[in-house]
């Protein structure tokens, strides 16, 4: 089945969600008007890397700038999908969220591995749960930018049949070469088409990388962004994903038996390396 998806590759305002909504809003208008069934906008959009200030962004689910971010979807009958700052428990969370066409909450995924070079652990609390969608083009996997570098992650999204994953991320100018590669490198090994969206323009001095791209199955990228802003969108079909694994059968050569053993001899050698220190 064949899928429309738009990347909204964006530069932001810092702080400024008022702006950053109204520049939102319109991206999502112009993937409507592509036909788009899809449209992704970066990681933390709406305010930025501001974390240190978090309790003037973070709302609860449902509550403003998330319920904003439904009714758009639904004027523009478009499924929607980001991460803003989520408050829970007067915590807050990186949370993606996947919004259907009808308003409705298709999936939400929030950020379990937290980037300690912006210092992540210490504003935002980490999820516990990975992100499914049960969507009308198959199962569709949630992630937000540093998950890109745990292979696990991606390998147990394949393992369920995700046959797309979505990342959102606000990832540096200085190291996108990582993220091109990364993307690749999960999409053949897991054998499923990944679709990233990275933002543009500067976050507290640094330069991000764009590069928003969308990857098949093979590795091959269906469009690679450059690094201003604009709006890329591409057509894939979700049955390519069991032509390849079809083709080349890795799930069915996997050797779980012999990946346990080697956890458990690896588990051992830890604890006799505390032992001995």
């Amino acid at each position: 089945m064949d899928i429309t998806i738009s990347l909204a590759q964006m530069s932001l305002k810092f702080g400024d969600e008022k702006y950053n909504f109204e520049h939102a809003a319109e991206l999502i208008d112009q993937a409507a008007a592509n036909k788009s069934d899809l449209v992704l906008l970066p990681e933390l959009w709406a305010s930025g890397y501001d974390l240190p200030n978090w309790r003037e962004y973070a709302t609860p689910l449902g509550e403003g700038i998330f319920k904003k971010l439904k009714d758009i979807a639904k004027k523009n009958s478009i499924v929607v999908g980001s991460s803003l700052l989520e408050l829970q428990n007067n915590s807050a969370y990186n949370t993606f969220v996947l919004i259907g066409k009808n308003g409705e909450t298709l999936a939400i995924y929030r950020k379990i591995h937290r980037f300690r070079l912006l210092n992540e652990e210490k504003w935002l609390n980490a999820g516990d749960d990975l992100g499914f969608a049960d969507t009308p083009w198959g199962l569709v996997g949630l992630s937000i930018c540093y998950d890109l570098r745990f292979p696990e992650m991606f390998r147990i999204y394949a393992k369920a049949g995700v046959k797309l994953i979505l990342i959102v991320a606000e990832w540096p100018e200085r190291r996108v070469s990582h993220w091109i590669k990364l993307i690749q490198a999960r999409a053949i090994e897991n054998q499923l088409f990944i679709a990233g969206v990275n933002k543009v323009g500067e976050s507290g001095g640094v330069k991000l990388g764009g590069r928003s791209t969308i990857v098949d199955p093979w590795g091959n990228p269906l469009i690679e962004g450059g690094d201003e802003e604009f709006l890329y969108t591409v057509t894939i079909n979700m049955e390519e994903v069991d032509k390849v694994r079809s083709h080349i059968p890795v799930f069915r050569d996997r050797r779980p038996d012999v990946y346990a053993r080697g956890e458990e001899f690896t588990a051992q050698n830890f604890q006799k390396h505390d032992e001995n220190n």
